[in-house]
C-alpha cells in the first residue's frame, strides 16, 4: 500500500511541476501576443515623475514569469503577473500581486487601433475600483492613453 501511495504522490508533485510551468508559458505567451510586453508612458519624452507619469513596464523575464514594474522616478516597484486572459471584446484581464501593498489587483487594458494602451479597470481583492468603465472613480476623469516608449536607460 505504501508503495503505491509514494508512487501516486511522486506522480503528483510531477503533474504540479509541469502544469505550474504550463501555466507560466502560457501566462508569457498571452502576454506576448496580446503585445503588452514592453514599456509604456503617457508621454515617454518625459522621465518618470509621480506628478507627470510613471513608466509601466511589462517584461518576462529569465524565469519566465511575468513582471510588471512601476517606475514613479522617485520609487519604484517590481510586481509579479499570476494571470492574464483575453476576453472576446480584446481586452486583457491581468491579476497583480503587489507584495509592497500585501494584495493583488486586477485590471482590465485595451489596446487601441493607434497601438496605445488604456486602463479600463482596476480594483483589489475586496472589489474596490480606482478605475471604472475607462474613468478614475474618484475624479471621474478618463484614464489617458499609454504610448509605447522605446528602449532607454533608467
Amino acid at each position: 500500500m505504501m508503495r503505491y501511495l509514494s508512487r501516486w504522490t511522486i506522480a503528483a508533485v510531477i503533474w504540479i511541476a509541469f502544469t505550474s510551468l504550463a501555466d507560466a508559458e502560457t501566462l508569457a505567451a498571452t502576454v506576448e501576443q496580446w503585445g503588452l510586453l514592453g514599456s509604456w508612458a503617457v508621454d515617454c519624452t518625459v522621465g518618470p515623475d509621480r506628478d507627470k507619469g510613471a513608466l509601466l513596464t511589462y517584461e518576462i523575464r529569465g524565469d519566465g514569469r511575468v513582471m510588471y514594474r512601476r517606475d514613479f522616478g522617485d520609487a519604484k516597484d517590481d510586481n509579479e503577473v499570476v494571470s492574464a486572459t483575453i476576453n472576446a471584446e480584446g481586452l486583457i484581464n491581468l491579476m497583480v500581486y503587489f507584495p509592497a501593498l500585501h494584495q493583488t489587483r486586477e485590471s482590465g487594458l485595451m489596446l487601441a487601433k493607434d497601438g496605445s494602451l488604456r486602463a479600463i479597470y482596476n480594483h483589489n481583492e475586496r472589489g474596490e475600483y480606482t478605475i471604472r468603465d475607462g474613468k478614475f472613480v474618484k475624479s471621474g476623469a478618463p484614464t489617458l492613453p499609454l504610448q509605447r516608449c522605446h528602449q532607454r536607460s533608467s
